[in-house]
């Protein structure tokens, strides 16, 4: 079978994981096993501790000692595990430390994959930059299919979200057995743990510019987290209220939740005309801005029919709110620092963004979300409006304090 096929293959399980729990794990905590909202916040921060330390150490475990595609097998067993033990845990402090073993596991799967990808064209004389994209896209698509699936079969608030996801982790530990051999280069120059955490980096903060831009990056990696971890808790809310309790979104909400992985396909397409146009300062307002309309629309969404236009609207500005700042930036960076030390900034922007914004996001919006609910009644139009006001704020003070001078004749930037 011809390689960029069976690495299809690979990536549509690989994201087809995360589909199946991701934005559906929040409903099923807070619905059915009745967790508060700061202790699901504390279970989704898992992820983001996990994202700040592991993928460097397992990177340079799979450089130096067990080929990627090797140690790639050994995490998603030990995702397969955690995920068929979490379906059976209901207290909220075990839950967290289930997900964190499983996020240790997980998150540096994601570099792993890249990392196969590439080296499997590599090996059969493919050229990475023409063959890679049209491979990786079908890890979107694993994910839509993950989150359609899981909708409606009805198992949202249902624990088979996760026994369906560690089985399809376990399908790819076998499946990881049949690609390319990875080889390691035991007396090769790689980067350090420090390296690939971004700690050669902080050179760059003695250059104001890069302050402004590394906190932003944190504090827009929190925004992200919001959604992921309230986003199917909103909507399965609805079915409080006995004129929605058989709409479609109530029934189905991953399906609408989907739109925003659809949106991102379509918004990725416009990145590179965009930002060569306008610049990185225009793009990250253009996100943050979506971020605002994305909460905004939220606030004022439910299954009417008006109320079902604003949250398409919701889900549509999500593909421009996560491309236009998660893309652009990792573009940005490529494009503006030193090339001894790219490695090292883009390990510095992924730990801010999925690591320390990631973690607090999680814990500071569950806070929010406690905040503004009686007795298990959560006003989410409120906790809504409060997170645009945050984006909001953001935009205008990343606007004064910003000060990049695009030339639209550059290359990308």
């Amino acid at each position: 079978m011809d390689i960029r096929y069976r690495l299809k293959v690979m990536l549509f399980m690989q994201y087809f994981i995360w589909g199946c729990w991701l934005v559906t794990l929040g409903a099923y905590m807070m619905r059915t096993l009745n967790f508060s909202g700061a202790e699901v916040g504390i279970v989704y921060s898992s992820k983001g501790i996990a994202a700040i330390l592991m993928p460097g150490i397992i990177g340079i475990i799979a450089d130096k000692y067990i080929p990627a595609n090797r140690l790639y097998m050994i995490c998603h067993l030990v995702c397969a595990g955690t995920l068929f033990y979490a379906a059976t845990v209901t207290d909220p402090t075990v839950m967290f430390l289930v997900m964190m073993i499983n996020a240790m596991a997980f998150m540096p799967t994601i570099a792993l994959s890249n990392s196969i990808s590439y080296s499997s064209l590599s090996q059969y004389q493919l050229d990475s930059v023409t063959n890679f994209p049209p491979v990786r896209v079908y890890g979107t698509v694993g994910f839509i299919i993950a989150m359609w699936l899981i909708s409606l079969l009805k198992f949202e608030l249902s624990s088979n979200q996760l026994y369906i996801a560690g089985g399809c982790s376990l399908l790819l530990a076998v499946y990881s057995l049949t690609l390319p051999h990875i080889p390691v280069v035991k007396k090769a120059i790689t980067s350090g743990l420090g390296s690939k955490l971004g700690l050669d980096a902080l050179v760059l903060f003695k250059q104001p510019i890069m302050v402004v831009f590394f906190l932003f990056s944190l504090l827009l990696g929190a925004v992200l987290q919001i959604t992921n971890t309230f986003g199917s808790p909103f909507l399965h809310d609805f079915a409080r209220n006995p004129e929605y309790q058989d709409s479609l979104i109530v029934q189905y909400p991953s399906l609408l939740l989907s739109i925003s992985q659809m949106a991102e396909v379509c918004f990725i397409l416009a990145i590179p005309f965009v930002l060569k146009r306008y610049g990185i300062k225009t793009v990250m307002l253009l996100s943050m801005l979506a971020w605002t309309l994305r909460f905004g629309f939220f606030a004022l969404g439910d299954p009417s029919t008006i109320g079902l236009l604003f949250l398409i609207l919701s889900m549509i500005v999500y593909g421009c709110a996560f491309d236009f700042f998660n893309i652009s930036g990792s573009i940005f960076i490529e494009k503006t620092v030193d090339t001894r030390m790219r490695a090292s900034a883009q390990g510095l922007f992924m730990t801010m963004v999925n690591g320390v914004g990631a973690y607090f996001g999680a814990i500071l919006s569950g806070r929010v979300v406690d905040y503004f609910s009686i007795d298990g009644v959560k006003d989410w139009p409120t906790i809504w409006l409060v997170f645009a006001a945050y984006t909001a704020v953001l935009s205008v003070i990343f606007y004064f304090t910003f000060h990049y001078h695009h030339k639209e004749e550059a290359p990308a930037c």
